[in-house]
């Protein structure tokens, strides 16, 4: 068969599925109305129609600031529509670029895999922490146990299986070098989550995960990692770069992590975002 031949017949089975999946709203909408006739119990995350969602996800390429400091994202355009009458890249990338899962793997010997990770995990409440006031006075700030009382006496106990992210404002830097904001013998400096708070959540709250809108989820002047090691072996995942946060409610919202499922992965890009 001819080349422009596939390429008619490929394009005339992607506009059937187009017209497939313009319908499949109604259609779902069709089953839950039918499982809700039948008694059957929806999701809590999809109890209601959200009005909006917000993309949680910075765009990635080569330059986006990294942890080392390093370029972690490679691509190389094997074929164009010009010559080829399609576009394909090839990519390179680090698990732990751009806006990513850290997978309990990933600080532990034997932690679940970013594969292995439930997707009922995946899909969560979303608790935003706001500590911008402090992170701009203090770009060593961290999300303490007395920011999350402060959350919950505002709104209530965290839902069980949330995702508490910490709101700092640091994404406000993500195109310059106080993203990193390193001194000149590589000593970072942005705000993370505190050890203390990481213990907090693990002992006496049911929390899925953790988020931040910058580098790591501990602060970027820690010497040891402690946040990582002490949340990532309990079996739970953290995200890093989280974007958009100060754009959904403290409380209320849906959470969905898009987390790559590739076998025996410590982490990887994701496509995060939020409906409320």
């Amino acid at each position: 068969m001819c080349d422009i031949c596939v390429m008619n017949s490929v394009r005339e089975r992607m506009l059937s599925r187009r017209d497939f999946f313009r319908g499949s709203v109604t259609g779902a909408a069709a089953v839950a109305a039918a499982a809700a006739g039948m008694g059957a119990v929806a999701p809590a995350a999809f109890a209601a129609t959200p009005a909006s969602v917000a993309d949680m996800t910075h765009t990635l390429h080569p330059d986006f600031p990294t942890f080392f400091g390093d370029q972690q994202f490679f691509e190389e355009q094997l074929f164009n529509y010009a010559e080829h009458m399609f576009n394909l890249k090839e990519i390179r990338v680090n698990e732990h670029t751009g806006t990513h899962m850290d997978a309990p793997l990933h600080f532990s010997a034997d932690g679940l895999s970013v594969d292995e990770i439930p997707v009922e995990k995946l899909v969560v409440p979303l608790a935003v922490v706001d500590i911008r006031e402090k992170a701009a006075a203090d770009a060593d700030a961290q999300l303490t146990p007395d920011d999350i009382r402060a959350w919950i006496a505002q709104h209530g106990p965290l839902p069980a299986g949330c995702c508490v992210a910490m709101l700092s404002g640091w994404e406000a830097h993500l195109n310059d070098a106080k993203f990193r904001n390193a001194d000149d013998d590589g000593t970072m400096h942005f705000p993370g989550f505190h050890i203390e708070a990481a213990q907090m959540l693990m002992e006496e709250a049911d929390v899925a995960g953790i988020a931040v809108d910058t580098l790591s989820l501990d602060h970027g002047l820690s010497p040891d990692f402690a946040t990582h090691y002490a949340w990532l072996p309990s079996n739970r995942w953290g995200i890093e770069c989280i974007a958009n946060l100060a754009e959904v409610p403290a409380s209320g919202a849906t959470l969905v992590a898009g987390a790559p499922k590739h076998r025996g992965g410590t982490g990887g890009p994701a496509r995060i975002f939020t409906l409320f």
